[in-house]
């Protein structure tokens, strides 16, 4: 058998040339959905770095924020320090956690809706409405020679497109510092260079990925899909056209003479006139499908339109699709979302949160970490005492400043003192004020008698002194140089 580049003489090709994807104007309650997840999401992004949270005169102001420079994590009432970085993982862990909820009950609705490409990908083409007009007018400009009208209308819309970009790199960068200082900062150019270089590359990235690459992002860029058709099943919802009911397709002339021959689907194309990523609904399940729903609200008003019932285009199972082919009823939607498998997710989703928020509530406020003095190892004193010393790293997560007690248990006879103090000054615990939200390092030297074992385990703690006298203890060794084995 020939093979094709036999028949024409020219190797075969596996390149395919992008087609442009004009979305046409719709409205229904999944476009109106989709402009209120639209609203929140932007003006969640965009204002949350502006929202001022009162944490006292110790800690910054901002509701949200990552400061790197002091290593700290602000959301809200809620501050992580590096050591807890565990819940940081814990809410990535519960981001994970929800997204095979949402796929496993609404299929690509994270795609469809909330993803930051989706979002802005729709934005920018609300801005090609605003300049170029509707799809017939986009696709006629598209093709059309470059005239005055033409560059004109380009330039107006690039120049929007980098306007937004630019404001998206611009309010990233507000997570991470002070947001009123940092732009008086950017705007006289006193800031760091790394806020203009990452303004710079969120602002390319945002204008080419929303503003020309768009459906080519969500179908061979992003491992997203792939990944969630493993977590799809028979009973997760998805957009389906219901062929049983709409093949074969007709025009409205040729049902109406022939009313058995044709089914309600009148081949009128708006299903694909409307579709973001520019696929066929039609043809059945496939990778360019975000279940944005855009599809289903063109066909329902066109079905309003012929008298004919909606949900030819509709949120479906494959087993509801099935039941319906073969002439049933399918089951009602809460009765597929609310089934084993999602509420196994939404269980672990909400333990894991569950679980955090006890810890956050029963964390100390007060860490110690103990660290042995080894040059020298000890030191054997005149009067036959021996001496160790040893490195605190005391943190105070509070946001005031605390005075704490430091003492010592499991060694008899022991005695304490810190620099600046003397073995004259010494006892069985002192007191020590601890700035607020900082780590505080002392030397801490321990003298007992040198009568027992070469090494003995024994424990320093701190407490605070105030309303909550939760601390922190370490079991650390006392080392002599001969003793009791």
């Amino acid at each position: 058998m020939a093979s094709p580049d036999d028949l024409t003489g020219e190797p075969l090709s596996l390149y395919a040339a992008r087609k442009g994807v004009y979305p046409k104007k719709v409205d229904g309650p999944f476009r109106r959905f989709k402009w209120a997840i639209m609203a929140v999401t932007l003006a969640i992004y965009y204002g949350t770095p502006w929202i001022r949270w009162d944490r006292g005169p110790h800690a910054p102001d901002q509701a949200v924020l990552v400061d790197l420079a002091n290593r700290r994590f602000y959301m809200f009432q809620i501050e992580i320090w590096p050591h807890e970085f565990y819940y940081v993982a814990g809410l990535l862990i519960m981001a994970g956690v929800g997204l095979f909820l949402v796929t496993s009950a609404v299929g690509r609705a994270w795609c469809g809706y909330a993803c930051p490409q989706t979002v802005w990908t729709d934005l920018f083409q609300h801005v090609d409405r605003l300049i170029d007009g509707d799809r017939n007018a986009q696709i006629r400009l598209a093709n059309g020679p470059w005239t005055a009208e033409k560059i004109a209308k380009r330039t107006v819309k690039y120049a929007i497109y980098l306007t937004v970009a630019f404001w998206t790199g611009g309010a990233w960068i507000m997570y991470f510092a002070d947001a009123p200082t940092l732009t008086r900062d950017f705007w006289s150019g006193e800031a760091a260079p790394v806020a203009y270089v990452t303004v710079a590359v969120l602002t390319a990235t945002t204008f080419i990925l929303g503003g020309f690459l768009r459906e080519q992002v969500c179908i061979y860029m992003c491992p997203w899909p792939r990944i969630q058709t493993a977590m799809m099943d028979e009973k997760s919802l998805l957009v389906t056209y219901k062929d049983w009911r709409g093949e074969p397709r007709g025009s409205v002339k040729k049902a109406e003479k022939n009313p058995d021959a044709f089914g309600d689907c009148i081949d009128c194309n708006q299903c694909v006139a409307v579709c973001p990523t520019g696929i066929d609904i039609r043809e059945g399940p496939q990778i360019g499908c975000i279940t944005c729903a855009l599809c289903i609200d063109a066909c329902d008003s066109v079905m309003a339109q012929v008298g004919r019932p909606r949900g030819l285009i509709d949120y479906c199972t494959l087993d509801d699709a099935a039941t319906e082919k073969a002439g049933g009823t399918a089951p009602p939607i809460r009765k597929t979302l609310f089934r084993p498998r999602t509420l196994i997710y939404f269980g672990l989703w909400g333990a894991i949160g569950l679980a955090m928020l006890f810890t956050l509530g029963q964390r100390t406020r007060l860490d110690l970490a103990v660290q042995h003095g080894r040059s020298p190892l000890y030191v054997q004193l005149s009067d036959g005492a021996i001496r160790n010393n040893y490195t605190l790293k005391l943190r105070n997560m509070e946001l005031r400043p605390r005075t704490v007690e430091i003492s010592v248990s499991g060694l008899p006879g022991a005695r304490l003192w810190i620099d600046g103090g003397s073995r004259e000054t010494a006892r069985q615990s002192l007191h020590m004020p601890l700035a607020a939200d900082s780590v505080t390092s002392a030397r801490l030297f321990v003298v007992a008698p040198g009568a027992g074992p070469k090494r003995q385990d024994f424990t320093i703690a701190v407490r605070a002194l105030d309303e909550d006298p939760r601390g922190d203890s370490e079991t650390i060794q006392f080392d002599r140089p001969g003793g009791q084995s």
